[in-house]
């Protein structure tokens, strides 16, 4: 899924739940149950979740950190 936050993200950088994310973001959205990686460039974040996790309830987790973020 992908969020625009309307300003610099950095990048083009993707990070995986394999992997220790240098991003204090791509950490947080890592940190969600379900989430297997995270590309940020421009002024978007794309969120990549498992085949068992529900939008339902990634979607607005991931919104929070984002807007906690980016604003």
């Amino acid at each position: 899924m992908k969020f625009t936050v309307g300003e610099p993200v950095g990048g083009p950088a993707t990070y995986t739940s394999a992997e220790t994310a240098d991003s204090p973001v791509a950490a947080e959205l890592l940190g969600l149950d379900g989430v297997t990686s995270v590309f940020m460039t421009a002024d978007f974040v794309t969120v990549t979740k498992a085949a068992t996790a529900e939008w339902s309830t990634l979607a607005p987790a991931a919104g929070e950190i984002l807007g906690r973020h980016f604003g």
